[in-house]
């Protein structure tokens, strides 16, 4: 199926302010406007996929469906290899009110209980890109790292501070966005958050040239 063309107003199908922000930062290269779910005052979809994938896409074809609008949604999550993939798919709730404090106390509860010694954690990321008349774009991203305590920085979001990606000496939570996303556009292999690789994939593929400057 041939890629279609993103190049005007799209909606960033989520009410995580944290997300929203960093779609808009990796937009902005493009001329893109973004606006959010949130902002359109839009119902959060009930998620009942069983991936990443799904969950974005019910996501993105609501907002579309509801605005008239392409739209963009962002499901992602971090995998523990000692939690048998968990949280996984549940993430976010494993938050209490979108505090993330206590989920990330709670995968260092539940690696104590197993007497984990191997940390080894990947986010996820899966951007779905849909239209109000069906159409949609799957683009995944993947981070491979590892989980550290105690909490380190205050940057990002959601479990952020608690996860180290492979070759880096410093958390996600220490990094500035610029850091997290490392995408150098001269070079095609760029790119160090899970998010960041997807979106690389999809500009790639849907987006106009990106703006010097």
């Amino acid at each position: 199926m041939p890629h279609r063309r993103l190049d005007g107003p799209v909606v960033i199908a989520t009410h995580n302010a944290g997300k929203l922000r960093e779609m808009r930062e990796l937009l902005a290269p493009f001329g893109v406007e973004a606006t959010s779910a949130g902002e359109k005052g839009l119902p959060v979809p009930d998620e009942t996929g069983h991936m990443f994938s799904e969950n974005a896409a019910i996501k993105a074809h609501a907002a579309a469906k509801a605005t008239g609008l392409p739209a963009i949604a962002d499901d992602s999550g971090i995998c523990v290899l000692a939690l048998d993939g968990a949280p996984g798919l549940f993430s976010a709730d494993w938050s209490v009110n979108r505090d993330f404090g206590p989920a990330m106390e709670r995968v260092k509860r539940e690696l104590d209980v197993r007497e984990a010694t191997d940390t080894t954690a990947w986010f996820v990321c899966a951007l779905v890109v849909a239209w109000p008349d069906g159409h949609q774009e799957l683009f995944e991203g993947r981070c491979p790292g590892a989980i550290v305590w105690p909490p380190r920085g205050g940057a990002g979001f959601g479990y952020d501070p608690i996860f180290l990606p492979d070759g880096e000496s410093r958390t996600f939570g220490e990094m500035t966005a610029e850091e997290k996303h490392g995408i150098d556009w001269s070079d095609p292999r760029s790119g160090l958050s899970h998010r960041a690789r997807a979106f690389r994939k999809l500009a790639a593929a849907i987006l106009g040239p990106r703006r010097e400057g």
